[in-house]
């Protein structure tokens, strides 16, 4: 039995994707100083703590589908901040970082903190701790009610 007499109003997915959009812009204009958008941020972050790995691997570390992973790796391979080369096994293949994407990444470092900072300024840095506590929490509790997209 619900024991809560007041409703939430509107829709939650729309409202999450309203501050998601709001709070990337922040980041992302920020990063655009280091020639990058958070995504290419995020990834560059991600292959320089866990790679090499798989494209697969990296992508469920990212929760995101290969398709977006491929499409989102290619200007990255392009500008030579990762590398693809030949997996373990000789059909699969494995990313890494490479020097150029290290120093892109530590580039972008430095404006990420900035905006960061930013945000803990706009937000409160009570309201920032509260909100990640909100989100580490209702994301362990969808975990276990929402499938993840598993790639083959």
């Amino acid at each position: 039995m619900d024991t809560h007499p007041i409703k939430p109003q509107g829709c939650t997915n729309f409202k999450l994707r309203q501050l998601v959009r709001r709070v990337s812009q922040h980041y992302d204009q920020e990063l655009a100083k280091a020639g990058l958008k958070t995504t290419q941020f995020s990834l560059l972050s991600h292959v320089l703590k866990l790679g090499p790995l798989r494209p697969g691997e990296l992508a469920q570390a990212m929760t995101m589908d290969a398709s977006t992973l491929t499409r989102n790796l290619k200007p990255m391979l392009a500008a030579g901040w990762v590398a693809q080369q030949a997996g373990d096994d000789g059909r699969s293949r494995s990313i890494r970082i490479t020097a150029a994407g290290r120093d892109k990444r530590a580039e972008a470092q430095r404006h990420w903190k900035v905006a960061q900072d930013g945000l803990n300024q706009a937000l409160g840095i009570d309201r920032v701790l509260a909100l990640h506590e909100l989100l580490d929490t209702s994301l362990e509790q969808l975990s276990n009610t929402v499938e993840e997209p598993v790639d083959a």
